[in-house]
């Protein structure tokens, strides 16, 4: 008898218009050209926020979001960010949530408003340098940094696969 090998879902989201927040489609494309275990499914998202929330309801153990995240640090440090369901608010009964503009948290408020929480997110994000001009490449700094994040991709996935990245910490 085969054990259930878990459904992972890694989702690169960002506009890739927009220099540095394209960072996460990259990763995704970097990604699709190795092999990767059983179960796991890789997806550039662009912006296409509720396409994300949809896909994360079909019912995946851990979430895996690659994306830029303003963290202070140099441009092209990698972070990775471990959002609890309990630090991420509901979608209020009557707020209106334009589909055309779901970022990250707004899709994990989605997602937990309608009960489609997965086991385990994680984002994996990157310092950004440039997001405000319209541009089709990455910056040096993030452009060196996208191997490392498909490699600390792959080492997270490994280690969503373990029973042990879904225990109760303490």
């Amino acid at each position: 008898m085969s054990e259930r090998k878990r459904q992972i879902l890694v989702a690169g989201v960002g506009n890739a218009w927009m220099s540095d927040d394209g960072f996460g489609g990259h990763v995704a494309e970097a990604l699709s050209s190795t092999e990767l275990p059983e179960g796991v499914t890789v997806l550039d998202f662009g912006t296409g926020g509720l396409d994300l929330a949809y896909e994360v309801m079909r019912g995946y153990d851990a979430l895996v979001l690659v994306d830029v995240s303003r963290q202070g640090g140099e441009p092209g440090t990698l972070y990775v960010i471990e959002p609890r369901p309990d630090e991420i608010p509901p979608v209020e009964d009557g707020e209106v949530i334009s589909p055309h503009g779901m970022d990250p948290r707004t899709v994990l408020r989605f997602v937990k408003t309608v009960g489609g929480w997965p086991g385990k997110v994680l984002v994996i994000a990157c310092e950004p340098d440039a997001v405000e001009e319209m541009g089709l490449d990455l910056s040096p700094a993030v452009a060196a940094a996208v191997e490392s994040a498909a490699e600390l991709v792959r080492a997270t996935i490994a280690e969503l696969q373990t029973d042990e990245a879904y225990a109760e910490a303490g």
